[in-house]
């Protein structure tokens, strides 16, 4: 297993798709290099903002292969393997293996609410059968459970190759536990960008974002910022930023990124149902944030 320490910008990368609904492979790979030229440190595909749970097998290796082709070592990529069933995700992590993933983003299995012990043996039966790095993904949120902070660190002190955690709770006293007594070698990432510089204040690695889609060269700077302790210009850039972190979530995600993104010039606003198109009135909203926080088209 190749060392992998994930830090700094991560950017949960978006998925485009033609009018036809087909994905956009050429969009795809003018993103990676959009990423790489404003100074992200990796990228994770296949990810909630990537619509995973709306992508075929079929689709996802072809993600998987296509980033890991054209980003041809300039930064890490990071596939997101986990589903709501074991052996699907088993099979995924060692597909992303298999095509050279630099890791795999692995959520708790949503909609069936595993117990504490449930989610342990989930995730290392994984972790014992698939010689990849591996990052826990927390968002109860959407999957119905709440994966604690004994159990992850459980889980890292267990299993070497499980390395990090995406930690979207929201819950900032199980966050900073996690990062008190997380065990060495072990990162925390941020999941919410707006908590992204107060986590790393206490010692978060980095951050799995949403905004970096758009603004990776800024947030980037944010963050970047804070792992060197200057935090006096890094508070300037996120106050910069809030709003539309903030409005980044004003409906499902990535709906309210993709429409930035398209705005931007960075692709076409295209989603798969459920997710549609968004409401004029929030859309009005990003526009307005965009201009004020200076983010501008794409020429």
């Amino acid at each position: 297993m190749k060392k992998f320490t994930p830090k700094g910008t991560i950017t949960a990368l978006a998925t485009p798709f033609k009018s036809n609904g087909e994905l956009d492979f050429n969009a795809f790979k003018k993103l990676i290099d959009f990423q790489i030229d404003n100074g992200v440190d990796a990228i994770a595909v296949c990810s909630t903002t990537g619509e995973g749970s709306l992508l075929t097998i079929k689709e996802k290796v072809a993600l998987i292969t296509q980033s890991v082709e054209h980003a041809n070592g300039r930064v890490p990529i990071i596939v997101a393997t986990g589903t709501h069933d074991t052996h699907e995700t088993w099979d995924l992590t060692v597909l992303a293996k298999e095509h050279g993933a630099a890791a795999a983003l692995i959520v708790t299995p949503y909609y069936v609410k595993p117990s504490q012990n449930y989610l342990f043996s989930h995730y290392g039966v994984i972790a014992e059968k698939v010689d990849i790095p591996i990052i826990l993904y927390n968002v109860p949120g959407r999957t119905g459970v709440n994966m604690l902070p004994d159990t992850q660190i459980a889980l890292a002190q267990a299993f070497p190759n499980i390395i990090a955690t995406k930690e979207a709770s929201g819950d900032l006293e199980q966050i900073l536990a996690l990062i008190r007594y997380a065990p060495d070698g072990f990162s925390v990432l941020s999941g919410d960008d707006a908590y992204t510089l107060p986590l790393l204040s206490v010692g978060a690695k980095g951050v799995i974002s949403v905004i970096s889609n758009y603004a990776p060269k800024r947030f980037s700077e944010m963050v970047n910022l804070a792992l060197a302790g200057k935090f006096a210009k890094a508070t300037e850039i996120h106050n910069e930023l809030f709003e539309l972190m903030s409005l980044n979530f004003i409906e499902p995600n990535p709906v309210p990124v993709k429409a930035a993104m398209s705005m931007l010039g960075l692709m076409k606003f295209m989603v798969r149902m459920p997710l549609n198109e968004m409401d004029p009135e929030n859309k009005k909203l990003i526009k307005d944030a965009l201009k004020k926080a200076n983010i501008k088209l794409i020429k």
